[in-house]
Protein backbone atom coordinates (compact mmCIF):
# COMPACT_ATOMS: atom_id res chain seq x y z
CA UNK A 1 0.00 0.00 0.00
CA UNK A 2 1.28 3.16 -0.90
CA UNK A 3 1.89 5.78 1.96
CA UNK A 4 0.49 7.94 -0.37
CA UNK A 5 -3.37 9.55 -0.57
CA UNK A 6 -5.54 10.59 -2.40
CA UNK A 7 -9.14 11.95 -1.90
CA UNK A 8 -12.29 13.48 -3.76
CA UNK A 9 -12.50 17.01 -2.45
CA UNK A 10 -15.47 19.51 -2.98
CA UNK A 11 -14.19 22.54 -5.19
CA UNK A 12 -15.77 25.33 -3.06
CA UNK A 13 -14.36 24.48 -0.33
CA UNK A 14 -16.92 23.68 1.71
CA UNK A 15 -15.01 20.92 3.59
CA UNK A 16 -16.34 17.49 2.13
CA UNK A 17 -14.18 14.88 0.69
CA UNK A 18 -15.07 11.45 -0.46
CA UNK A 19 -12.87 8.04 -0.77
CA UNK A 20 -11.74 7.63 -4.55
CA UNK A 21 -13.48 4.43 -4.55
CA UNK A 22 -17.31 6.00 -3.22
CA UNK A 23 -19.60 6.21 -5.93
CA UNK A 24 -20.17 9.91 -6.17
CA UNK A 25 -19.93 12.77 -8.46
CA UNK A 26 -20.84 16.33 -7.14
CA UNK A 27 -20.92 17.03 -3.34
CA UNK A 28 -23.59 16.06 -1.08
CA UNK A 29 -23.38 18.77 0.64
CA UNK A 30 -23.44 21.81 -1.80
CA UNK A 31 -23.84 20.40 -4.99
CA UNK A 32 -20.41 21.56 -6.76
CA UNK A 33 -18.28 19.16 -8.74
CA UNK A 34 -15.64 17.78 -6.92
CA UNK A 35 -11.77 16.96 -7.66
CA UNK A 36 -9.13 15.02 -6.65
CA UNK A 37 -7.23 16.18 -4.02
CA UNK A 38 -3.18 14.92 -3.19
CA UNK A 39 -1.42 15.06 0.26
CA UNK A 40 0.91 17.37 -1.12
CA UNK A 41 2.59 17.61 2.32
CA UNK A 42 3.51 14.22 2.10
CA UNK A 43 4.25 14.58 -1.50
CA UNK A 44 6.57 17.23 -0.80
CA UNK A 45 8.98 14.95 1.20
CA UNK A 46 10.63 13.94 -2.03
CA UNK A 47 12.05 17.09 -3.99
CA UNK A 48 11.35 18.31 -7.25
CA UNK A 49 14.23 16.80 -8.86
CA UNK A 50 13.69 13.40 -7.19
CA UNK A 51 10.62 13.31 -8.77
CA UNK A 52 11.63 14.33 -11.85
CA UNK A 53 14.49 11.42 -11.93
CA UNK A 54 11.93 9.00 -11.13
CA UNK A 55 9.43 10.20 -13.93
CA UNK A 56 12.50 10.34 -16.55
CA UNK A 57 13.63 6.38 -15.33
CA UNK A 58 10.28 5.48 -15.69
CA UNK A 59 10.02 6.77 -19.09
CA UNK A 60 9.58 3.97 -22.02
CA UNK A 61 10.15 1.31 -20.20
CA UNK A 62 7.50 -2.11 -19.98
CA UNK A 63 8.08 -2.14 -16.27
CA UNK A 64 4.26 -2.65 -15.44
CA UNK A 65 2.43 -0.28 -15.56
CA UNK A 66 5.01 2.66 -15.13
CA UNK A 67 5.62 2.76 -19.09
CA UNK A 68 2.22 4.23 -19.31
CA UNK A 69 2.58 7.92 -20.15
CA UNK A 70 -0.05 8.17 -16.87
CA UNK A 71 0.79 5.66 -14.47
CA UNK A 72 3.94 6.93 -14.63
CA UNK A 73 2.84 9.50 -12.35
CA UNK A 74 1.28 7.48 -10.28
CA UNK A 75 1.77 8.54 -6.92
CA UNK A 76 0.59 11.92 -8.94
CA UNK A 77 -2.72 9.65 -10.03
CA UNK A 78 -3.74 7.33 -8.20
CA UNK A 79 -1.25 6.00 -5.41
CA UNK A 80 -3.23 3.77 -3.75
CA UNK A 81 -4.57 1.61 -6.35
CA UNK A 82 -3.34 -2.07 -6.79
CA UNK A 83 -1.31 -2.15 -9.70
CA UNK A 84 -2.86 -5.60 -10.47
CA UNK A 85 -6.64 -3.91 -11.33
CA UNK A 86 -5.16 -1.09 -13.20
CA UNK A 87 -6.42 -1.30 -16.70
CA UNK A 88 -3.40 0.10 -19.19
CA UNK A 89 -2.95 0.41 -22.66
CA UNK A 90 0.45 1.97 -21.85
CA UNK A 91 -1.40 5.04 -23.46
CA UNK A 92 0.18 8.56 -23.05
CA UNK A 93 3.87 9.33 -24.35
CA UNK A 94 3.01 11.19 -27.45
CA UNK A 95 4.84 12.67 -29.66
CA UNK A 96 5.57 16.67 -29.72
CA UNK A 97 5.74 17.53 -33.57
CA UNK A 98 7.84 20.53 -34.14
CA UNK A 99 5.20 22.38 -36.60
CA UNK A 100 8.66 23.77 -38.43
CA UNK A 101 6.70 25.03 -41.76
CA UNK A 102 3.73 25.79 -40.22
CA UNK A 103 4.95 28.33 -37.60
CA UNK A 104 7.48 30.10 -40.05
CA UNK A 105 3.94 31.30 -42.08
CA UNK A 106 3.56 33.38 -38.87
CA UNK A 107 7.52 34.09 -37.94
CA UNK A 108 7.32 31.34 -35.31
CA UNK A 109 10.09 29.15 -34.96
CA UNK A 110 9.28 27.34 -31.56
CA UNK A 111 6.00 26.28 -32.25
CA UNK A 112 4.92 22.73 -31.39
CA UNK A 113 1.93 20.26 -31.27
CA UNK A 114 1.30 17.62 -28.75
CA UNK A 115 -0.02 14.69 -30.86
CA UNK A 116 -2.66 13.20 -28.27
CA UNK A 117 -4.33 11.69 -30.39
CA UNK A 118 -1.65 9.55 -31.21
CA UNK A 119 -2.93 6.60 -28.71
CA UNK A 120 -5.17 3.44 -28.77
CA UNK A 121 -8.22 5.08 -29.69
CA UNK A 122 -7.29 8.07 -31.69
CA UNK A 123 -7.87 10.72 -28.81
CA UNK A 124 -6.43 12.56 -25.22
CA UNK A 125 -9.49 10.62 -23.69
CA UNK A 126 -7.59 7.47 -23.05
CA UNK A 127 -5.24 9.73 -21.14
CA UNK A 128 -8.50 10.15 -18.19
CA UNK A 129 -10.51 6.97 -19.23
CA UNK A 130 -7.34 4.72 -17.88
CA UNK A 131 -7.38 6.54 -14.85
CA UNK A 132 -11.47 5.83 -14.18
CA UNK A 133 -11.44 2.52 -15.56
CA UNK A 134 -8.55 1.06 -13.20
CA UNK A 135 -10.76 2.48 -10.44
CA UNK A 136 -13.79 1.40 -11.58
CA UNK A 137 -11.73 -2.30 -12.01
CA UNK A 138 -10.41 -1.88 -8.49
CA UNK A 139 -13.80 -1.41 -7.32
CA UNK A 140 -15.45 -4.32 -8.82
CA UNK A 141 -12.32 -6.83 -8.00
CA UNK A 142 -13.04 -5.75 -4.26
CA UNK A 143 -16.51 -6.53 -3.90
CA UNK A 144 -18.46 -3.04 -4.80
CA UNK A 145 -21.90 -3.90 -7.09
CA UNK A 146 -20.65 -2.48 -10.71
CA UNK A 147 -22.75 -3.74 -13.30
CA UNK A 148 -21.54 -1.05 -16.00
CA UNK A 149 -20.41 1.87 -17.12
CA UNK A 150 -21.86 4.80 -18.80
CA UNK A 151 -20.73 8.24 -20.92
CA UNK A 152 -22.30 10.30 -22.82
CA UNK A 153 -20.31 11.51 -25.92
CA UNK A 154 -19.67 12.83 -29.27
CA UNK A 155 -17.64 10.23 -30.32
CA UNK A 156 -13.74 10.26 -28.44
CA UNK A 157 -15.49 9.69 -25.16
CA UNK A 158 -17.21 6.77 -26.07
CA UNK A 159 -14.53 5.20 -28.23
CA UNK A 160 -12.05 5.64 -25.18
CA UNK A 161 -14.47 4.35 -22.82
CA UNK A 162 -15.68 1.07 -24.68
CA UNK A 163 -11.86 0.20 -25.31
CA UNK A 164 -10.53 0.47 -22.11
CA UNK A 165 -14.07 -1.12 -20.41
CA UNK A 166 -13.38 -4.10 -23.13
CA UNK A 167 -9.84 -4.83 -22.24
CA UNK A 168 -10.70 -5.16 -18.18
CA UNK A 169 -13.96 -7.22 -19.28
CA UNK A 170 -16.53 -4.50 -17.71
CA UNK A 171 -19.87 -4.13 -19.80
CA UNK A 172 -20.10 -0.40 -20.61
CA UNK A 173 -22.97 2.36 -22.04
CA UNK A 174 -22.60 5.04 -24.55
CA UNK A 175 -25.28 7.46 -25.25
CA UNK A 176 -24.50 9.45 -28.42
CA UNK A 177 -26.27 11.88 -30.41
CA UNK A 178 -27.86 10.86 -33.47
CA UNK A 179 -25.86 11.68 -36.68
CA UNK A 180 -23.71 14.23 -35.24
CA UNK A 181 -20.68 12.02 -34.49
CA UNK A 182 -18.07 10.93 -37.63
CA UNK A 183 -18.67 7.31 -38.90
CA UNK A 184 -14.98 6.65 -37.42
CA UNK A 185 -16.54 7.71 -33.88
CA UNK A 186 -19.64 5.41 -34.46
CA UNK A 187 -18.18 2.42 -35.25
CA UNK A 188 -15.58 2.38 -32.45
CA UNK A 189 -17.96 1.51 -29.28
CA UNK A 190 -19.65 -0.68 -31.38
CA UNK A 191 -16.06 -2.90 -32.13
CA UNK A 192 -15.69 -2.71 -28.58
CA UNK A 193 -18.83 -4.22 -28.15
CA UNK A 194 -20.41 -1.23 -25.88
CA UNK A 195 -24.22 -1.12 -25.48
CA UNK A 196 -24.64 1.84 -28.10
CA UNK A 197 -27.57 4.24 -27.70
CA UNK A 198 -28.15 6.53 -30.22
CA UNK A 199 -30.84 9.40 -28.91
CA UNK A 200 -32.34 11.76 -31.06
CA UNK A 201 -30.70 15.18 -29.12
CA UNK A 202 -27.57 16.80 -28.89
CA UNK A 203 -24.37 15.97 -26.54
CA UNK A 204 -26.17 18.11 -23.79
CA UNK A 205 -29.39 16.28 -24.24
CA UNK A 206 -27.35 12.57 -23.84
CA UNK A 207 -25.65 14.16 -21.27
CA UNK A 208 -28.71 14.75 -19.22
CA UNK A 209 -30.16 11.11 -19.93
CA UNK A 210 -26.89 9.56 -18.52
CA UNK A 211 -26.52 11.65 -15.41
CA UNK A 212 -30.05 10.60 -14.89
CA UNK A 213 -29.10 6.81 -15.40
CA UNK A 214 -25.69 6.77 -13.45
CA UNK A 215 -28.45 7.91 -10.25
CA UNK A 216 -28.43 4.20 -10.14
CA UNK A 217 -25.06 3.51 -8.43
CA UNK A 218 -24.35 0.20 -10.11
CA UNK A 219 -23.93 2.30 -13.33
CA UNK A 220 -20.73 4.16 -13.10
CA UNK A 221 -20.89 7.85 -14.57
CA UNK A 222 -17.48 8.09 -17.12
CA UNK A 223 -17.81 11.91 -17.70
CA UNK A 224 -15.58 14.43 -17.50
CA UNK A 225 -17.86 15.68 -14.68
CA UNK A 226 -16.52 12.46 -12.68
CA UNK A 227 -13.00 14.14 -11.49
CA UNK A 228 -10.76 10.79 -12.10
CA UNK A 229 -10.95 11.52 -15.51
CA UNK A 230 -9.01 14.89 -14.75
CA UNK A 231 -6.05 13.09 -13.34
CA UNK A 232 -4.89 11.19 -16.16
CA UNK A 233 -5.21 14.01 -18.37
CA UNK A 234 -3.67 16.34 -15.96
CA UNK A 235 -0.37 14.26 -17.17
CA UNK A 236 -0.18 15.53 -20.68
CA UNK A 237 1.37 19.15 -18.72
CA UNK A 238 3.70 17.09 -16.53
CA UNK A 239 4.56 14.94 -20.23
CA UNK A 240 5.06 18.09 -22.11
CA UNK A 241 7.28 19.49 -19.65
CA UNK A 242 9.18 16.32 -19.39
CA UNK A 243 9.90 16.18 -23.27
CA UNK A 244 12.05 20.02 -22.95
CA UNK A 245 14.00 19.04 -20.47
CA UNK A 246 11.44 20.25 -17.86
CA UNK A 247 11.28 23.43 -19.32
CA UNK A 248 7.95 25.42 -19.03
CA UNK A 249 6.52 26.52 -22.75
CA UNK A 250 4.82 29.90 -22.69
CA UNK A 251 1.51 29.31 -24.14
CA UNK A 252 -0.38 26.07 -24.22
CA UNK A 253 -3.71 26.47 -26.86
CA UNK A 254 -6.19 23.76 -26.22
CA UNK A 255 -9.52 23.51 -27.78
CA UNK A 256 -12.58 23.02 -25.14
CA UNK A 257 -15.87 21.67 -25.25
CA UNK A 258 -17.05 20.32 -22.22
CA UNK A 259 -14.33 22.00 -20.66
CA UNK A 260 -12.65 18.98 -18.40
CA UNK A 261 -9.84 19.13 -20.07
CA UNK A 262 -8.53 22.84 -19.38
CA UNK A 263 -8.83 22.25 -15.72
CA UNK A 264 -6.61 18.77 -16.43
CA UNK A 265 -3.89 21.26 -17.83
CA UNK A 266 -4.10 23.44 -14.65
CA UNK A 267 -3.78 20.89 -12.17
CA UNK A 268 -0.80 19.15 -14.13
CA UNK A 269 0.87 22.63 -13.92
CA UNK A 270 0.24 23.71 -10.37
CA UNK A 271 1.22 20.58 -9.06
CA UNK A 272 4.70 20.54 -10.83
CA UNK A 273 4.52 24.26 -9.37
CA UNK A 274 3.22 23.41 -6.03
CA UNK A 275 5.83 20.49 -5.34
CA UNK A 276 9.00 22.31 -6.95
CA UNK A 277 9.68 20.49 -10.65
CA UNK A 278 8.61 23.96 -12.30
CA UNK A 279 9.21 27.27 -11.26
CA UNK A 280 6.80 29.38 -13.96
CA UNK A 281 2.97 28.63 -15.48
CA UNK A 282 2.07 28.96 -18.90
CA UNK A 283 -0.31 31.14 -20.23
CA UNK A 284 -3.58 28.70 -21.48
CA UNK A 285 -5.73 30.00 -23.91
CA UNK A 286 -8.56 27.85 -24.48
CA UNK A 287 -10.08 27.64 -28.25
CA UNK A 288 -13.76 27.35 -28.80
CA UNK A 289 -15.85 26.82 -32.42
CA UNK A 290 -17.84 29.79 -32.94
CA UNK A 291 -20.80 27.97 -33.22
CA UNK A 292 -20.76 26.25 -29.92
CA UNK A 293 -18.76 29.33 -27.76
CA UNK A 294 -20.55 29.55 -24.44
CA UNK A 295 -17.49 29.93 -22.40
CA UNK A 296 -16.04 32.44 -25.49
CA UNK A 297 -19.34 34.75 -24.74
CA UNK A 298 -18.71 34.41 -21.12
CA UNK A 299 -14.87 35.69 -21.13
CA UNK A 300 -16.26 38.76 -22.78
CA UNK A 301 -18.20 40.09 -20.05
CA UNK A 302 -14.96 39.20 -17.70
CA UNK A 303 -16.17 35.71 -16.71
CA UNK A 304 -18.83 37.76 -14.42
CA UNK A 305 -21.50 35.38 -15.74
CA UNK A 306 -22.25 32.47 -17.67
CA UNK A 307 -24.86 31.40 -19.67
CA UNK A 308 -25.62 27.96 -21.81
CA UNK A 309 -26.32 28.26 -25.16
CA UNK A 310 -27.92 25.66 -27.64
CA UNK A 311 -24.92 25.35 -30.18
CA UNK A 312 -24.99 25.24 -33.59
CA UNK A 313 -23.98 21.94 -36.00
CA UNK A 314 -20.37 22.68 -36.28
CA UNK A 315 -17.44 20.75 -38.17
CA UNK A 316 -15.51 20.16 -34.48
CA UNK A 317 -18.33 18.07 -33.84
CA UNK A 318 -16.81 16.68 -30.30
CA UNK A 319 -16.98 20.29 -29.12
CA UNK A 320 -20.26 20.75 -29.97
CA UNK A 321 -21.50 21.67 -26.61
CA UNK A 322 -23.40 24.55 -24.94
CA UNK A 323 -23.65 23.70 -21.28
CA UNK A 324 -20.39 22.60 -20.18
CA UNK A 325 -20.53 20.44 -16.75
CA UNK A 326 -17.15 21.84 -15.97
CA UNK A 327 -17.36 25.08 -16.79
CA UNK A 328 -16.50 25.98 -13.19
CA UNK A 329 -13.73 24.37 -12.92
CA UNK A 330 -12.08 25.83 -16.48
CA UNK A 331 -12.78 29.46 -15.26
CA UNK A 332 -11.10 29.29 -12.18
CA UNK A 333 -8.24 27.47 -14.27
CA UNK A 334 -8.08 30.20 -16.61
CA UNK A 335 -8.48 33.11 -14.00
CA UNK A 336 -4.82 31.55 -12.19
CA UNK A 337 -3.14 31.04 -15.89
CA UNK A 338 -3.89 34.22 -17.19
CA UNK A 339 -6.08 32.58 -19.53
CA UNK A 340 -7.74 33.69 -23.19
CA UNK A 341 -10.75 32.35 -24.55
CA UNK A 342 -10.93 32.82 -28.53
CA UNK A 343 -12.92 31.64 -30.95
CA UNK A 344 -12.74 30.38 -34.96
CA UNK A 345 -15.74 30.54 -37.81
CA UNK A 346 -16.29 26.85 -39.56
CA UNK A 347 -14.15 29.19 -42.44
CA UNK A 348 -11.37 29.94 -40.49
CA UNK A 349 -11.21 25.82 -38.89
CA UNK A 350 -11.32 24.06 -41.82
CA UNK A 351 -8.85 25.93 -43.57
CA UNK A 352 -6.00 26.09 -40.73
CA UNK A 353 -6.13 22.09 -40.63
CA UNK A 354 -6.23 22.11 -43.79
CA UNK A 355 -3.07 24.35 -44.32
CA UNK A 356 -1.01 22.85 -41.07
CA UNK A 357 -1.41 19.53 -43.04
CA UNK A 358 0.11 21.13 -46.05
CA UNK A 359 2.90 20.84 -43.58
CA UNK A 360 2.83 17.23 -42.70
CA UNK A 361 0.23 17.10 -40.15
CA UNK A 362 -3.05 15.33 -40.55
CA UNK A 363 -5.45 17.80 -38.26
CA UNK A 364 -8.50 16.97 -36.79
CA UNK A 365 -11.40 19.51 -37.09
CA UNK A 366 -10.84 20.13 -33.21
CA UNK A 367 -7.50 20.79 -33.36
CA UNK A 368 -7.98 22.92 -36.57
CA UNK A 369 -10.09 25.35 -34.11
CA UNK A 370 -6.91 25.60 -31.83
CA UNK A 371 -4.91 26.35 -34.93
CA UNK A 372 -7.15 29.10 -36.25
CA UNK A 373 -6.96 30.40 -32.88
CA UNK A 374 -3.63 30.46 -32.64
CA UNK A 375 -3.13 32.18 -36.09
CA UNK A 376 -6.21 34.78 -34.73
CA UNK A 377 -3.67 35.38 -31.75
CA UNK A 378 -0.29 36.32 -33.39
CA UNK A 379 -2.19 38.33 -35.87
CA UNK A 380 -3.96 40.30 -32.99
CA UNK A 381 -0.33 40.62 -30.64
CA UNK A 382 -2.22 38.83 -28.13
CA UNK A 383 0.53 36.54 -28.25
CA UNK A 384 4.24 36.45 -29.24
CA UNK A 385 5.81 35.21 -32.31
CA UNK A 386 9.03 34.18 -29.57
CA UNK A 387 6.99 32.21 -27.47
CA UNK A 388 7.49 28.23 -27.21
CA UNK A 389 4.11 27.88 -27.96
CA UNK A 390 2.60 24.40 -28.07
CA UNK A 391 -1.04 23.43 -29.44
CA UNK A 392 -2.91 20.24 -27.99
CA UNK A 393 -4.49 17.96 -30.74
CA UNK A 394 -6.91 15.99 -29.11
CA UNK A 395 -7.90 13.64 -31.64
CA UNK A 396 -6.66 12.12 -34.92
CA UNK A 397 -7.28 12.96 -38.49
CA UNK A 398 -8.27 10.00 -39.16
CA UNK A 399 -11.28 9.70 -37.22
CA UNK A 400 -12.72 12.80 -39.29
CA UNK A 401 -12.25 11.43 -42.90
CA UNK A 402 -15.29 13.05 -43.98
CA UNK A 403 -14.07 16.55 -42.87
CA UNK A 404 -11.11 16.00 -44.95
CA UNK A 405 -12.90 14.27 -48.09
CA UNK A 406 -15.80 17.27 -47.80
CA UNK A 407 -13.00 19.96 -47.54
CA UNK A 408 -11.10 18.45 -50.62
CA UNK A 409 -14.46 18.21 -52.93
CA UNK A 410 -15.47 21.47 -51.67
CA UNK A 411 -18.92 20.38 -50.54
CA UNK A 412 -18.44 21.66 -46.84
CA UNK A 413 -21.26 24.10 -45.39
CA UNK A 414 -19.81 27.88 -44.51
CA UNK A 415 -16.14 27.33 -46.07
CA UNK A 416 -14.26 28.32 -49.05
CA UNK A 417 -12.06 25.94 -49.30
CA UNK A 418 -8.92 27.91 -49.95
CA UNK A 419 -6.31 24.88 -49.74
CA UNK A 420 -8.43 21.86 -51.38
CA UNK A 421 -5.94 19.46 -53.33
CA UNK A 422 -8.12 17.82 -56.22
CA UNK A 423 -6.90 14.72 -58.02
CA UNK A 424 -6.20 15.43 -61.54
CA UNK A 425 -7.66 12.63 -63.75
CA UNK A 426 -5.92 12.33 -66.66
CA UNK A 427 -5.86 8.90 -69.00
CA UNK A 428 -2.37 7.28 -69.38
CA UNK A 429 -0.65 8.99 -71.90
CA UNK A 430 3.05 10.17 -70.76
CA UNK A 431 2.73 13.43 -72.92
CA UNK A 432 -0.30 14.26 -71.20
CA UNK A 433 1.36 13.33 -67.99
CA UNK A 434 4.70 15.61 -68.50
CA UNK A 435 2.05 18.66 -68.62
CA UNK A 436 -0.14 18.07 -66.08
CA UNK A 437 2.86 17.64 -64.23
CA UNK A 438 4.56 21.03 -65.52
CA UNK A 439 1.80 22.73 -64.71
CA UNK A 440 2.05 21.97 -61.42
CA UNK A 441 5.24 22.85 -60.71
CA UNK A 442 4.62 26.19 -61.97
CA UNK A 443 1.56 26.50 -59.88
CA UNK A 444 3.14 25.57 -56.64
CA UNK A 445 6.29 27.81 -56.86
Amino acid sequence: MSDYRAVFRCIAGCGEEYPLDEVVYECRKCGNLLEVSHDLDRLSRQSGSDWRRLFDSRTGTTEWPYGSGIWSKKEWVVPSINNDHIVSMFEGNTNLFWAKRFGAMMGMDDLWIKMCGNGHTGSFKDLGMTVLVSVVNDMIKRGKNIKAVACASTGDTSAALAAFAAYAGIPSIVFLPANKISTAQLVQPMANNAIVLSLDTDFDGCMRVVREITKDNTIYLANSMNSLRIEGQKTISIEMVQQFDWEVPDVVIIPGGNLGNVSALGSGFKMMLDLGLIKKKPRIVLAQAQKANPLYLSYLAGFREFHPITPQKTLASAIQIGDPVSVRKAIRTLKEFDGVVEQASEDELANAAALADRTGTYACPHTGVALAVLMKLIDKQVLSKKDRTIVISTAHGLKFSEFKVGYHEGTLSDVNCTYANRPIALPPDIGKIKEALEREFAARK
